[in-house]
């Protein structure tokens, strides 16, 4: 099960340019400009991965700035990695004080904006990529308030299959995903695998995983 509230996905790199080259030779479909973070040093592109949900690819807007954001890791990546997912919650000050009053903190919400490349100001409200994710299990909660949302634009489309995670303690992965009220299955990683998230994507070339 794809949790309902996905908003997005994010895929970060400290090259964005061969990121989303990689992505295009892989699937078949380029991913679009959405633009620049205001004041975090961060350049995005987009695709749609049906409704109202897309998958972010992210890294720095200036290759030979140092140092590099520490936006999702990327100032310590050396390639890419499925870092983040987001979901958009119906109330996200109520998800929040839940959360907390469950045991899991999520963080203070933070407003954040980006120039999209017709030079529209996006803002939104954000917990912030700060604490205890759990290697990116834990997905960051967002509200969009009036900004029109990203998949409005008629974004390229690829198809995502299924949402998992990889945890060393799935039980305590799954308390705090009760917490936040969001559906995630959570497994053992394999034996000398990394923790973390796993998508599987049909596209015009065939299913790949990120």
């Amino acid at each position: 099960m794809i949790e309902p509230r996905l908003d997005h996905l994010v895929l970060a790199a400290p090259d964005l340019d061969a990121l989303v080259a990689d992505l295009t030779r892989r699937t078949g479909v380029a991913p679009v400009l959405g633009g620049r973070h205001v004041g975090r040093g961060t350049r995005n592109h987009l695709v749609g991965l049906g409704g109202s949900a897309y998958l972010e690819l992210i890294g720095p807007d200036d290759l030979a700035a140092r140092p590099l954001p520490d936006v999702f890791g990327i100032d310590r990546l050396t390639g890419p990695r499925l870092a983040a997912w987001v979901v958009r919650p119906a109330d996200l000050d109520a998800t929040v004080r839940r959360a907390r009053e469950a045991g899991y903190d999520p963080g203070d919400v933070a407003p954040l904006s980006r120039r999209t490349p017709d030079g529209r100001l996006l803002e939104w409200r954000l917990t912030p990529n700060r604490g205890d994710r759990l290697d990116g299990l834990a997905p960051a909660l967002i509200d969009w308030q009036d900004a029109r949302h990203p998949t409005a634009d008629g974004l390229p489309q690829l198809r995502l299959v299924s949402l998992t995670g990889r945890h060393p303690d799935p039980p305590a992965a799954r308390r705090v995903l009760a917490a936040l009220d969001v559906a995630l299955d959570v497994t053992p990683p394999e034996t000398g695998g990394p923790p973390g998230l796993q998508a599987v994507l049909d596209t015009p070339h065939g299913r790949i995983t990120l």
